[in-house]
């Protein structure tokens, strides 16, 4: 072969080459723009925990979704979020004013999330170490004090009427102190300025091991109740069904497979330890920036389920409380469609 022909032969080889590498990038691309790009709003809570998981060990990827975390400060902006688009889908917390907003029609309930469950330290009430000392011993000692909780309407002032509801005591009896967040709540538990209060126990657990707050019961084990769902707006619904149920598919084997690992007991009752769930714990860790033993304390039910008599439940308290407007209807913002709904009276 002469050396023409070589170069030929040469510059042919290249050529191939390049069409290859060309057809390889080409291919590459049209994977990424096959990908349903989807933004889910959510909170640093380890009620999210699912969701972090099925995001770290790629399952959202395995069906096509290129998920964007989106993290909030409150609960009511995400909401928010999902009406006006910012966000495709939300987990989020019900208050009174997510229902207000959800009542207005555009917001659906489509799945639900953490719940308050037996035996489950998500929410705790706590005792200052002085008004412990001055005799509030017991939840039937609230009445006649201050109890801190972040917001008015919030979880954890639904959660104070539930108490107050099964001790008979009416809530207007106790000083609800609003101090909009949780380390606020927190500070003024350690320091004294409140008598007590509602709060999650991951953020709290640092104060009772320091001595300056007592526990008087945890919410799970007193009164249970559906605490967060998730939300899509109705245009969302009507446009990108298919991507919704897909995420709702990732987000059901995250919930499986943190409450195998995570929720599992031996038969004193006790949480099992193992490797596999403090590598799960490390990746919740991530996401929320809080310590791994702090998240095994609060460990909360996550049952994608929808509740819809405990919604129903919920909007009626907000109601006789005045802070839900008349019209707002469980049955009007619920999207049956996606997952199944507990029975009334479950066997």
């Amino acid at each position: 072969m002469g050396a023409t022909e070589k170069g030929l032969a040469m510059r042919g080889r290249l050529v191939f080459a390049g069409v290859l590498a060309l057809a390889t990038l080409m291919s590459l691309a049209n994977g990424a723009q096959a990908a349903d790009k989807v933004r889910i709003g959510l909170l640093k809570l380890s009620s999210a925990a699912p969701l972090y998981l099925a995001k770290d060990r790629g399952y959202f990827e395995q069906e096509g979704i290129d998920v964007d975390f989106k993290f909030f400060d409150a609960a009511v902006p995400i909401a928010v979020a999902a009406v006006s688009g910012d966000i495709d889908i939300g987990f989020t917390g019900f208050t009174a004013a997510f229902y207000n907003l959800a009542g207005k029609g555009g917001l659906k309930v489509i799945a639900g999330t953490a719940r308050e469950a037996p035996g489950f330290q998500n929410t705790a009430y706590v005792a200052s170490k002085r008004a412990h000392e001055a005799g509030l011993k017991t939840l039937k000692d609230l009445p006649g004090h201050s109890v801190g909780i972040t917001q008015v309407g919030s979880t954890f002032h639904y959660s104070l009427g539930l108490i107050a509801d099964k001790l008979k005591f009416d809530i207007g009896s106790v000083k609800v102190v609003p101090l909009q967040s949780l380390p606020n709540v927190a500070a003024a538990i350690k320091g004294g300025q409140l008598d007590a209060a509602l709060t999650a126990t991951t953020t709290i657990s640092p104060v009772i091991a320091s001595g300056d707050a007592f526990v008087l019961g945890f919410v799970g084990d007193e009164t249970p109740w559906m605490l967060g769902c998730v939300v899509a707006s109705t245009a969302t619904i009507d446009k990108n069904r298919k991507l919704i149920e897909k995420v709702l598919a990732v987000y059901r084997r995250g919930a499986e497979e943190y409450a195998r690992v995570l929720l599992k007991r031996d038969g004193d009752g006790k949480f099992v330890r193992s490797d596999e769930g403090d590598a799960i714990l490390a990746i919740v860790s991530r996401y929320t920036e809080q310590k791994i033993e702090a998240l095994r304390l609060g460990l909360a039910v996550v049952d994608p389920a929808l509740d819809s008599a405990d919604i129903a439940r919920q909007i009626a308290w907000f109601k006789a409380q005045k802070m839900v407007d008349a019209e707002v209807d469980a049955d009007k913002i619920i999207d049956k469609s996606f997952v199944p709904d507990r029975p009334t009276n479950p066997k």
